[in-house]
């Protein structure tokens, strides 16, 4: 099962837990290092780290140059840190939000949504511009949002959002991490699919096993997120690009090499137990094509036509 794990970039299953199999000594050294340390480092009376008795949060990456200064023996590196968390999140049974660890959010959404903060003004998601509305990192912000909408879909975009404003022709929330999911936005998403559980949510990203990997971490979890992974999944349909997107409207010039990364992300994606053999198929024609896509790619039909291809997917639910 050890290696299972480690071969997979998304979560498998909500009752699989991983951990190290280590001996006892190392195992007592761990939660020294872990619990006393950290729980310390909680605790300090300075601003810059969290203290839950003041309900402060820092992110993980502030909180690993807190521990760098105060614990430089124990922690080195940003990775350590994560891992510590990890195993704290796993020895506490609690999420480490609960820590006083705040998410760091890079995500935007756009389109049909207003949502208000208590005691503020209405926030159109329609209006907010090409970049959109910010997600806050803040999860006790993200859950006490009021949401309204007409849409009918929500779509998950790997990293465009509302330059082409698809949301004015296909009645859509659009919603992008930028790139690899971090938790505000699955939190967000999440919320959303409850919030809305009638709306379909569709995913459009490159074809390549990178863009395929951030698509089934919106589904399935993040491993690196422990016994949190499985929290914020949703039941999202691969809407595109897919091979037979690839086949039909991208010239052969707008392909380019897939990446050693990209190989060694297929790798991951072909030993996962949990795939579906139809995504299996797409990943083992990325890899013999040695090609990619980018979403970008359809602009060679003309500016406008991301819009249409949307379009056209959605009305003969050509999704997976």
């Amino acid at each position: 099962m050890g290696e299972f794990c480690r071969s997979t970039l998304f979560f498998s299953d909500q009752h699989l837990c991983y951990a190290d199999i280590l001996p006892p000594s190392q195992v007592r050294a761990r939660i020294e290092v872990a619990v006393l340390n950290f729980l310390k480092a909680l605790s300090s009376n300075s601003p810059s780290i969290s203290d839950l008795s003041l309900e402060k949060r820092v992110t993980q990456r502030e909180l690993y140059y807190k521990l760098l200064c105060d614990s430089p023996d124990y922690f080195t590196s940003q990775l350590q840190v994560n891992r510590t968390i990890q195993d704290l999140v796993a020895l506490l049974r609690c999420s480490r939000y609960s820590l006083g660890i705040m998410a760091s959010s890079r995500g935007a959404i756009a389109g049909r949504l207003l949502l208000q903060e208590p005691n503020k003004e209405v926030v159109d998601c329609s209006t907010c511009g090409s970049s959109g509305y910010a997600i806050s990192g803040d999860l006790d912000l993200l859950e006490i949002l009021s949401m309204k909408t007409d849409a009918r879909y929500i779509i998950i975009v790997e990293k465009r959002l509302a330059e082409d404003r698809v949301f004015n022709q296909i009645p859509c929330i659009l919603i992008t991490a930028k790139g690899f999911p971090d938790i505000a936005t699955r939190f967000l998403l999440h919320r959303l699919c409850q919030t809305f559980p009638n709306l379909p949510v569709l995913g459009l990203v490159d074809w390549n096993p990178a863009g395929l990997a951030i698509l089934c971490t919106f589904k399935f979890g993040s491993i690196g997120m422990g016994l949190e992974a499985y929290r914020y999944a949703c039941n999202v349909k691969w809407l595109g690009l897919r091979k037979d997107d690839i086949n039909q409207l991208i010239p052969e010039e707008s392909l380019v090499p897939l990446k050693p990364r990209d190989l060694q992300i297929a790798k991951s994606l072909m030993s996962s137990e949990i795939l579906q053999d139809i995504y299996k198929e797409e990943v083992a024609a990325m890899v013999e094509s040695g090609r990619r896509a980018e979403i970008e790619a359809l602009y060679c039909h003309g500016y406008d036509y991301l819009g249409k291809f949307l379009a056209t997917k959605i009305v003969q639910a050509n999704y997976l």
